[in-house]
Parts: structure tokens; sequence; C-alpha cells
């Protein structure tokens, strides 16, 4: 039976991998090593900022095995969504690293780097052309937000990187990308079906949280053959079964049928998950359906303001009672306090314990004997979100509220500093599809040889 074997080392490049999980993939002889480099899941500040919310070291760890393995062994390596969010500085940190592994290492390999940037001056011209749609709830994009916007970014579909694989790039660095595409491109470049590609990719795309016990920093492997694919865990002490992936298949879906992409959707109307082997599962019966015009989502960040916090506790259990009424009182002697300032701040209050994660949604009434407070400012000036955060914190410590027995102060202090600049806030401004009739116009590859050493 025809058969493309896919390893999939961590869940994002950067959360690592046991090299005894990896090395047991690499036995497989898996025709692909592919990892997601990133996510927009830890919020707009990383796209906004240009910074990677993994750490270099922990990067390069995972990509100094990844990059020896696949070099020596002339295993194409794909990464997507390089340096956490997959704009030109997280882009350029990833190839940076690339580029000293490979010269540490004495190797000599084609890379391909695909940047997923996208022009403002272009998109505006998208906008005036009708191009840019809104992606629900949202709103439509204006040339003022694309001008706000520190960085934006097309999700790049399978196309490019099939166009690099066919250009005999070796390791291949991709900025933002459609995250089952990685794993899926080569296998769909082979002529393998790619509703089922695309799904393999869907779950390998997080390794190992698709098993029993999950883990983000653990491999897997899947085999794709003509009507079906198998995922198997590479630790021992992992296995998959058809609860575990279908219920990771659900993973970041609006709908449990249909997940949507660059140029289409994938239907899981007839999907089936079979318990294959003991750790095993066998997935069929997904299928892709083209659409047109092909649309490619966008994300781009904008600058807010600035932040700054205070976390305490509390354990009294009178003020834990009157909490709602302090804070409310907090807030309106601060607005009464700076009711002359000219800029704009917001103020908010996170109380762990009793709905710190819910918010107004938390179904439970609890009753806590100890809260965690965390008092944040946000404002359009630093100076002015560390003023307004000190005037709270202060407040909070000394106010006076029904029962009240201790005058000393009412809240704990983990740190000291109390006030904890969190420099600038960003806020998500582009969520939007573009439509284009090429699928590559927006993502130029550029391939060259790097490294030094010298073939046999």
């Amino acid at each position: 039976m025809r058969e493309m074997r896919v390893l999939s080392p961590t869940a994002i490049l950067g959360y690592g991998f046991p090299i005894s999980s990896f090395e047991a993939g690499l036995e497989k002889e898996p025709d692909v090593i592919a990892v997601d480099g990133g996510s927009i899941d830890p919020g707009p500040y990383y796209l906004g900022s240009g910074k990677s919310f993994t750490d270099r070291i922990a990067v390069k760890r995972d990509l100094e095995s990844i990059l020896k393995a696949g070099v020596e062994r002339n295993i194409p390596v794909i990464v997507g969504t390089a340096g956490g969010s997959g704009a030109t500085p997280h882009l350029n940190w990833c190839v940076e690293i690339v580029r000293e592994i490979v010269e540490e290492a004495n190797l000599t390999c084609k890379l391909a780097v695909i940047p997923a940037q996208v022009d403002k001056e272009f998109l505006k011209a998208q906008i005036a052309e009708d191009n840019v749609k809104v992606l629900e709830p949202g709103i439509s994009l204006s040339v003022e937000e694309i001008q706000k916007s520190t960085h934006i970014v097309g999700q790049i579909g399978v196309e490019p990187i099939i166009k690099a694989l066919e250009e005999e790039a070796q390791v291949i660095i991709a900025g933002r990308a459609y995250d089952p595409t990685v794993f899926a491109a080569l296998p769909i470049k082979e002529g393998f079906d790619k509703g089922l590609a695309l799904h393999m990719g869907k779950i390998l795309e997080c390794a190992s949280i698709a098993a029993i016990p999950g883990s983000g920093s653990d491999c897997m492997i899947a085999y794709l053959r003509e009507d079906h694919f198998l995922l198997e865990p590479l630790n021992p002490t992992r296995k998959c079964t058809t609860t575990s992936v279908a219920a990771h298949t659900l993973y970041e879906k609006s709908n449990p049928y249909i997940l949507p992409g660059p140029g289409g959707y994938l239907d899981l109307h007839e999907t089936k998950f079979e318990q294959y082997s003991e750790t095993t599962v066998k997935v069929s019966g997904s299928k892709y359906i083209k659409e047109h015009p092909y649309t490619i989502k966008l994300e781009g960040a904008k600058p807010i303001g600035y932040r700054t916090v205070s976390i305490a506790g509390a354990r009294d259990p009178i003020f834990i009672k009157e909490i709602d009424q302090i804070v409310e009182g907090v807030r309106e002697r601060v607005a009464d306090n700076f009711r002359t300032i000219e800029s704009n701040y917001e103020l908010f209050f996170t109380i762990y314990g009793k709905n710190g994660v819910m918010g107004e949604l938390e179904p439970e009434k609890m009753n806590p004997t100890e809260i965690g407070i965390i008092i944040e400012a946000v404002a359009d000036r630093e100076d002015l979100a560390n003023t307004i955060c000190s005037f709270a914190r202060s407040t909070m410590l000394h106010f006076g509220y029904p029962g009240r027995v201790s005058t000393a102060g009412n809240l704990a202090f983990p740190y000291s500093p109390s006030d904890l600049e969190a420099g600038v806030v960003y806020q998500f401004n582009v969520h939007h599809l573009l439509e284009v009739d090429d699928p590559y116009h927006l993502f130029p590859i550029k391939v060259e040889m790097i490294g030094g050493r010298t073939n046999d």
C-alpha cells in the first residue's frame, strides 16, 4: 500500500520533546519532518511587537535535533509560523537560528524562506477593490486600521510550500502559515488525498496533545495512505484513542464538521475514527471542498497604550465578602481623583478565587477563603498607566468597608515593587479574509544554499 510518513516532533517549536521519542520517530523512516512554529493563541502582543513568545535557547535546542536529522538523512524539514507569529521580524529571527545551527554543525542544505507579511499599500488597494471581506463577528477593515497595525500577515496555504519543495528545498522556513499546511504539503504534492492530508495536519500540528495522556512536548507520527491515515504517538507511555483523536479534531473550531482554510474547507461529515491498535487510531472519510474565490486569512495587531499591573492577595473573610463593593468604591475614588486629566485610561480588576477566569459568565457562586487580585491600568501614556495603577492599589490597600477590623492594610503583595510595568499593549485589529486570484502572489519564495560542508 502506498504510504507517506510525517513526523511531528512537538506542538510548537521551542516546547521541546524527549530525544528518545524523536529517535523512535526517525527509526520509522519519515518522509518529512514538519513542525508548527507558533500561534496567535498567546494574544496580540507578540504579533504586534514582532517578538517571539518562545525562548530562543529552547527553539535552537529543538531545531538543532530536527535540522541535523533532516539534513543528514535527506528528509525535508518544514517549519510554519516561524518565530511565533510569522511576521517579518519573527521569520528573520528563526532563519538566523537556522543559519547559526547549520554553521555550527557544519551542514550544507538548500534553504527556502517564505515571508507572510502583507504590504500595507497593497492591502489598502485591495480594500478599494472590495477584495477584503469581514470575518464574523468583525467589522469592515479600514485604511486607518491598516495604518495603525505594526504587522499584518496572511496565512500561507499549501501551494507556496509545494512550490518550494518543487525547487528541491531541503529546509523550508515559512512565515504565518495555516497550521495543517506544513504537514500536508509534501503528501499533496505527491498526489495523496488533500482532505485526508489536511485533516492529518490538523492533528499533527499539536503533536501528542491528541494522545492520552496528552502533551504538547512530545512526538507523533502519521502514516498517510490512499484512503485513510494512522496516528501513532512515539512515547510508549502514550496512546491514541478514537476519543482523544476525535476530540482534538474539534479543537479550535466553531463548526464540528467544517474547518475553513486557504482556498477551501475540510468537510468532516463522513469522517470515521477507528481503533487500529492499542496505541494507534485510523481516520478516514475526510474531504476537501475547493472554494472560489481563493481566500487568505489576514491577521494584524496595533498598539493601543501602556499597561501597569499590581498583584495582591487577601484572606480576610469580611474583605472578601465585600469585594464587589470595594472594587466599585475604588473605581469611584480613582475617577474622582483624576477627573480633570485629558488623557485616556482604563482600569480593570480581576478577582481570582471568585470569578477571575469566567468573569460575569461564572455559573458557580463561590465562597473562597482567599482571593488573588490583579489591578490593571491601561493608558495612552506609560506614566499615566503607572499613576492610575499606583493610586488604585494604594486606595484598595487602605479602603474602609463595613465590618472592617484591621486598619493596617487590606492586601498582601507577593512582589516588591508592587507595581509592574508591562509595556506596550496591543490589540488585534485585522482579522479578515482577502480574496486573491493567485495563492502565490503574497508569498514570494527565496531559495539559497547555506552552509559550507563539502559533500563527498
